[in-house]
């Protein structure tokens, strides 16, 4: 662990050393990142599971710079070219850029018009003129006239030259730094289309010619226009403004006047147009890329913990339906545990229409499975079914919800899925998917691959690993702040609880099936390979909850059951009576329990559990229904205010669904009376909203709504005009004039 690491980290944080050197230690001793920050918080200052990640990440950024850095010193060293002053300055180097820089002259180059020159004699040419001293130009450069080395005339002398001298510009540091900083503060990304592809690429419209600067464009734009130009629909330029760049580049170069001069200009033109802006523009584009990936990323990081951490309907038995038209509706019933009771197949839709024995099919499941909800998934005939599962006259009592499907079909397609269920079809699998999603959310959806679920912007343009790896950190960050019941959950689940991993996981449910229920959390130790480490990592976040010991149902650590016992003691009363105590706060003096291990912020989170054990986050499940008035886009006309559910969240705005098979757009600038800088900070995934209707699309499949006045519209009752008869006085009107 370096130093000079540890140092940058904390200035770039602004935290002390002491708590990212423990965060380090901690990580490399094998701690997670839930670990640390829920039972290690003395070690680091109570820094958050963000920062922590943020510290891990920087860390393995500077290590990678620092084996970029040994690779370069190796090198120049091996020519015999690492001066004391150039070997300081690498160590000095900061950021990668700067490193390569310093590198490229001593890099292996490729045969360039500079190799040619040298080849051709011109070096000593190119020398005297980039010295810039007085000298009678033509008279030297005539010298150089060789024509066995094919330097027929003066013009190629100089020539040569020039490439010479060109190359040398571009490798100076000075000069690339200078026109860096020119390029990312004065850099303006443009696009034109391609001729001829002005139809193909429709959808780029806003693009056929576009200029931003590169220091204010948003993620969503950037990647959009990549986009494009991956498909050939755009073409794209990153550049400052050429002018500024070269007499940039002239009053760092050149301190001469006449003949010489002209030749420096000409040279210092070549070198930036043909050498450093090919260069420099890959590198911004790179930079902006990466950015961009950045901020998507945050975008998908965000969504997918507001998806996985939806509220759950808990544990009730479902009946669950992947709808459709020609291929009916599949249905399956689920106990209470999420496992399938019976599946069948209903008509209840186009083209078979088969209602009396459908609805004979319904009632029946439900009564002999005492159903106590209805999943329906949102994809194709979802909202028909839903009428016609509510014309049923079903009691009241049982729920009937729409849930989002998106990537239900990935699950029904996996091994997992194959391996619990190899006797059904993927329709039969999909059905369950959406029953248990409506069930625990969490659960189901960390099946599948996070970026499979669909939220998010520009999914397929970001930086494909470093989209898992952050994504990841997500689905582990949330599952081992819910916590896990270790008797009823699934190997998939049980991978992302800290310290266990697929093969933990796995051995887990082997013992379970081979041995039955762990009776406790100690008896975690009888898995195969679950060694101290690994069970210090995991034991919070698993939950026993018919344990002997009420604490194995909490997120009490074990290593603390000790500390607990103690304060039940000194209160001389049952550990049963102080867990679940109303005013614990006011019985418990923790200050007393301070020691140099356990410091007040592991001892307020102690209490805190023991006032509410094995509390789930989770905010608690409201149904919600879509208006009746509408089912397709064809239903929609601008001016109705409708109930929706928001499905995605964009830097430019949230998609919202209303039950018309198409979700709709609440661009930024409509979600909100005020200004609105984050969508983020306005709308959370799966929160129930009005909106109203702006535009409708069909063509291009596209809706507008808005939601300014919003809070109003959540107090009012929204009364809308009814489609049917509006298009109906319409015609009317229509056949009245013509």
């Amino acid at each position: 662990m370096l130093e000079r690491n540890i140092n940058q980290i904390a200035a770039e944080k602004n935290i002390a050393l002491w708590q990212v050197k423990n965060v380090l230690e901690l990580l490399e001793g094998g701690a997670t990142i839930p670990f640390i920050s829920r039972y290690r918080k003395e070690k680091t200052g109570s820094l958050d599971e963000v920062i922590i990640s943020e510290i891990r990440d920087r860390n393995d950024q500077l290590a990678e710079l620092e084996k970029r850095r040994a690779y370069i010193l190796k090198s120049i060293e091996e020519q015999g070219k690492l001066s004391p002053e150039l070997r300081q300055k690498i160590i000095e180097a900061d950021k990668l850029a700067i490193l390569e820089d310093l590198y490229l002259p001593f890099k292996p180059k490729r045969r360039t018009r500079a190799t040619i020159a040298r080849d051709k004699g011109l070096e000593p040419l190119a020398k005297k003129i980039f010295n810039q001293h007085i000298f009678n130009l033509k008279e030297e450069a005539s010298r150089y006239i060789n024509t066995e080395k094919e330097v027929v005339d003066l013009d190629e002398a100089l020539q040569g030259a020039r490439d010479i001298i060109a190359e040398w510009i571009s490798e100076d540091s000075n000069v690339r730094n200078s026109l860096r900083k020119l390029f990312y503060h004065e850099g303006i990304i443009s696009s034109k289309v391609i001729k001829g592809k002005e139809e193909e690429g429709a959808k780029y419209k806003d693009y056929f010619d576009f200029n931003e600067s590169v220091k204010k464009i948003p993620s969503h734009r950037m990647l959009a226009l990549r986009r494009g130009e991956k498909e050939m629909i755009l073409s794209l330029d990153i550049s400052p403004e050429e002018k500024s760049a070269i007499f940039k580049v002239e009053k760092l170069i050149i301190n001469s006047s006449g003949s010489i001069a002209d030749q420096m200009k000409m040279a210092v033109k070549d070198c930036y147009k043909r050498l450093i802006k090919p260069s420099l523009e890959t590198e911004v584009r790179l930079s902006a890329k990466k950015a961009a990936d950045v901020e998507a990323i945050k975008v998908f990081q965000e969504n997918l913990k507001q998806l996985l951490l939806a509220s759950p309907l808990g544990q009730k038995r479902v009946l669950a339906i992947d709808p459709g038209f020609r291929t009916g509706c599949k249905i399956v019933c689920l106990d209470s545990q999420g496992k399938m009771l019976t599946n069948s197949t209903i008509y209840p839709n186009e083209p078979r229409k088969e209602i009396l024995e459908s609805a004979r099919n319904i009632k029946n499941l439900c009564d002999n499975y005492q159903i106590e909800a209805i999943a329906i998934g949102n994809g194709t005939a979802s909202r028909e079914t839903e009428q016609f599962i509510k014309s049923l006259g079903l009691p009241s009592k049982i729920e009937v919800v729409i849930v989002n499907e998106s990537g239900a079909s990935i699950y029904s397609a996996s091994a997992v899925a194959r391996e619990e269920f190899p006797d059904h079809d993927l329709t039969v699998r999909g059905a369950v998917s959406i029953g248990r999603r409506l069930m625990d959310p969490m659960a189901e959806l960390v099946k599948i691959d996070a970026k499979s679920i669909g939220v998010g912007q520009y999914q397929h343009d970001v930086d494909q690993a470093l989209l898992k790896n952050s994504l990841d950190d997500i689905v582990i960050s949330c599952v081992n702040a819910v916590g896990i019941e270790l008797n009823t959950a699934s190997k998939e689940l049980l991978s992302y609880v800290s310290g266990l991993g697929p093969q933990l996981a796995l051995n887990i449910v082997t013992y379970r099936n081979e041995n039955g229920s762990f009776p406790d959390r100690e008896s975690l130790r009888k898995v195969a390979r679950m060694g101290e480490k690994a069970y210090e990592q995991c034991a919070g976040f698993l939950r026993v909850q018919d344990s002997k010991n009420p604490l194995d149902s909490s997120a009490v650590h074990p290593e603390r059951y000790s500390l607990v016992y103690k304060m039940a003691d000194d209160q001389g009363i049952k550990l049963t009576e102080l867990i679940g105590s109303d005013n614990i706060n006011e019985k418990v003096e923790i200050k007393k329990y301070v020691t140099d291990d356990i410091g007040l912020p592991t001892l307020e989170d102690i209490l805190q559990e023991l006032s509410k054990p094995g509390r789930d986050p989770r905010e608690q499940f409201e149904s919600f229904s879509f208006s009746d008035e509408v089912s397709e886009m064809e239903d929609l006309i601008p001016g109705m205010i409708l109930p929706g559910i928001v499905t995605n969240i964009t830097k430019f705005g949230a998609f919202v669904d209303v039950g018309v098979h198409q979700d709709g757009l609440v661009h930024i600038s409509q979600l909100s009376d005020s200004y609105v800088s984050d969508p983020a900070e306005v709308v959370k995934l799966q929160q129930h909203v009005m909106v109203k209707v702006l535009e409708v699309d069909i063509g291009r499949k596209r809706i507008a709504f808005s939601m300014k006045s919003g809070e109003e519209r959540k107090k009012a009752k929204p009364v809308n005009p009814k489609p049917k008869d509006i298009r109906q006085k319409l015609d009317d009107l229509k056949n009245k004039f013509q």
